[in-house]
């Protein structure tokens, strides 16, 4: 009956880890990583689990599009979930990273808000980009509609 959906082979888009999503997501990834390691030194729980959770969020995101299940789960509009994802991230990364400077007495909670910060600034650079990517109600240009790009 579904023959096809059970003998279909995942697809890796390799591509994307040079492209410069890609590079956001992993940059995005490996500051959230740092961030959680300094606050898992520092012992502060609730910035933790805040940094832990970014954390599995991006990397669902990266894992979405490096196996093109984008493609397969078609019920959602990925890309603007991932700029609410990127811009809430950022506010939240900003603000954890607010609180943590300036009420840190251990240098990991310090370090943590300063990567933190750097963070904030990818995920809104992420978002950004896009959102500037997205077309609401805009034919594609044929260049953009040959190339496939997203």
């Amino acid at each position: 009956m579904h023959r096809d959906h059970i003998n279909a082979k995942m697809e890796v888009d390799l591509a994307l880890l040079k492209s410069t999503k890609g590079v956001l997501k992993i940059s995005e990834m490996v500051c959230v990583f740092v961030a959680f390691v300094c606050y898992a030194v520092a012992s502060r729980p609730v910035y933790i689990a805040a940094t832990c959770m970014e954390f599995l969020i991006t990397l669902g995101f990266l894992l979405l599009y490096l196996l093109k299940l984008n493609k397969m789960f078609t019920l959602f509009f990925w890309p603007l979930i991932d700029v609410f994802n990127s811009f809430f991230a950022a506010a939240l990364m900003c603000i954890l990273s607010l609180v943590a400077v300036s009420t840190y007495t251990v240098k990991g909670t310090l370090g943590g808000g300063i990567v933190g910060f750097v963070a904030a600034a990818l995920w809104s650079l992420d978002g950004y980009i896009l959102y500037k990517k997205i077309t609401f109600n805009k034919p594609r240009t044929t260049a953009e509609a040959q190339t496939g790009a997203d």
